[in-house]
């Protein structure tokens, strides 16, 4: 052996542990790791009750989570709390790998785990959930057969991939946060109001979370993750002469602290809400019927992609004996156009920042102890793939590092990371409004419509007119869009933005939204069917005190 030889060798073999990312010091050295490895190795030794079959795949998952959450409003403070929690989550799969277990009650228990890093208290807490989740399973299987045999499945798919393992430990996530700054900032905020007696509403808010999720797996996977959530929000309610109810809101949701707003900034972006309610309230109500071009900006189209396009490129598994590959709208679109030809869409959970915004969709394994990956979603308009666990569906035997659960007690299942959106023909914002008005030329139409915000179920919430005489905007209120759906988002898209926008979404999992802004050739915009409120039957109290 050549002593060159000898020292490539011996450099392999030193970097070892640091490849497999955990060793055993990592594991001793956490209680709570420590306690489900001692209680895995046991299950696997021991957990096979007479009659009953082997588990072929046991998983722990434990949440940690911290959190602070306050609210102010009208100037003064409502709630502050502080919260720490911890939750196991036991799964335990009987059968193999082609028919198993996952079927209603099998599919896992949720418990309390307890605070204090107390290994015996942990680890009996563990031993109970897995014999739960044990027994469970195999009622389960037993139930999931009986109902196969009433079903012809024409193109079976497995139930579990194989996936091999991973060792990742990463730091615990920390909530460091001196409260008292931004208590003051909320208080500060929400005391606006004072500017405007016609407010009725107004709601500030600081949510700010710490998770650290522990997993681990009968296939030796070890994986210990940490992430921070910090979200700062502003609601602002008022009504027009007419009854109608005006709502303005905004959510900074950010992964750095560094990116949160500072009190001055909060507090301007409160009274900018406050005077774009002022307009609304003597804003024109919408005409009665529009149909043309439509151009929403990046926020705006935000909302879109999120609903149109995020909701459908999940790989969810069909029901038992349910034929469509899944159970999106685009199950059976493998393939085929679903988006303009120039854009293409992506989901990188790798990626954990994009034009200077953190992204809450970035993670290194995902909640199956799967490796995060990459996944071109939709190529050229085409549907190419979607993102997925360890659940196969047809077509896709395997996961791409997308099976994430919802904090804290369901299983794992196809979630995005980070949602991509890109055009191949991108354009400025400007030329964007400059063809909305070509279009509406061509059609001797006397405005196009401008989307700025999205509010709840598409509607719009800052809606302006743009006029082809002179470019001039008009913003106006009370409208829903008749027909922005699925066949919009496909045919209707003519074009795209060279700006970018973050949406970073906080319900149910984690996940980011990046995207231009768009130009519809074609939406129907009209008059908001429903009846206004009526207005206060008198004023509003002083807002000093005394009076």
């Amino acid at each position: 052996m050549t002593k060159r030889l000898f020292c490539l060798i011996l450099l392999m073999l030193l970097l070892v542990p640091a490849l497999l990312g955990a060793d055993k010091n990592d594991v001793a050295n956490d209680p709570v790791l420590e306690a489900m490895r001692t209680e895995m190795e046991r299950s696997k030794a021991n957990l096979k009750l007479e009659q009953l079959p082997t588990p072929f795949y046991i998983d722990y998952r434990v949440t940690d989570m911290n959190d602070l959450t306050a609210e102010a409003a009208f100037g003064a403070l409502r709630s502050n709390n502080r919260t720490h929690a911890r939750f196991l989550r036991v799964t335990v799969r009987v059968g193999d790998y082609k028919q198993d277990s996952f079927y209603r009650n099998g599919e896992g228990t949720t418990e309390y785990m307890p605070l204090d890093d107390d290994l015996i208290s942990m680890r009996h807490q563990i031993w109970l959930g897995t014999d739960k989740a044990y027994k469970a399973a195999a009622e389960a299987l037993t139930a999931k057969q009986a109902a196969l045999k009433q079903l012809n499945i024409e193109q079976p798919v497995d139930d579990f991939s194989h996936a091999d393992p991973v060792q990742s430990i990463a730091q615990p996530a920390k909530l460091d946060v001196d409260e008292r700054p931004w208590l003051r900032m909320i208080e500060k905020a929400s005391a606006i109001y004072t500017s405007d007696p016609q407010i009725e509403g107004i709601d500030a808010q600081v949510h700010f979370e710490a998770i650290t999720k522990y997993f681990m797996n009968s296939e030796g996977s070890v994986v210990r993750s940490g992430y921070n959530i910090y979200s700062a929000y502003l609601g602002l309610v008022t009504q027009a002469k007419d009854g109608m109810r005006l709502d303005r809101s905004h959510q900074y949701t950010v992964a750095d602290l560094k990116e949160t707003p500072s009190e001055r900034e909060y507090v301007a972006k409160a009274q900018e809400l406050l005077a774009t309610l002022k307009q609304l309230r003597d804003a024109p109500v919408v005409d009665e019927e529009y149909r043309g071009p439509v151009l929403f900006s990046a926020d705006a189209a935000s909302e879109v992609f999120a609903a149109y396009v995020g909701e459908n490129v999940l790989g969810l598994k069909p029901q038992l004996g349910q034929p469509a590959r899944t159970r999106g709208a685009w199950g059976t679109s493998y393939k085929t156009r679903v988006l303009p030809d120039f854009i293409s869409v992506v989901d990188d959970p790798t990626v954990s920042s994009i034009a200077g915004h953190s992204l809450l969709g970035h993670y290194e394994v995902d909640d199956e102890g799967v490796k995060a990956s990459k996944v071109d979603v939709v190529e050229n308009g085409k549907l190419m793939n979607y993102v997925l666990g360890r659940e196969p569906i047809r077509d896709f035997p395997t996961s791409n590092g997308h099976g994430r659960a919802r904090v804290p007690a369901n299983s794992p299942g196809p979630s995005l990371g980070n949602l991509i959106v890109s055009s191949s023909e991108a354009v400025s914002p400007d030329d964007l409004k400059k063809k909305l008005i070509e279009i509406c030329q061509q059609r001797e139409l006397p405005y196009g419509y401008y989307v700025e915000t999205l509010g709840p179920r598409m509607t719009p919430r800052l809606l302006y007119k743009i006029y082809v005489k002179d470019g001039h905007q008009e913003l106006v209120r009370g409208a829903v869009f008749g027909d922005l759906d699925l066949r919009a988002v496909r045919n209707d898209v003519v074009a795209a933005g060279n700006d970018v926008s973050v949406l970073n979404l906080v319900l149910n999992i984690p996940h980011s939204i990046v995207n231009p802004s768009i130009l519809f050739d074609e939406l129907q915009v009209k008059r908001a069917n429903t009846n206004n409120e009526k207005l206060p039957e008198y004023p509003a109290p002083p807002v000093s005190a005394g009076k």
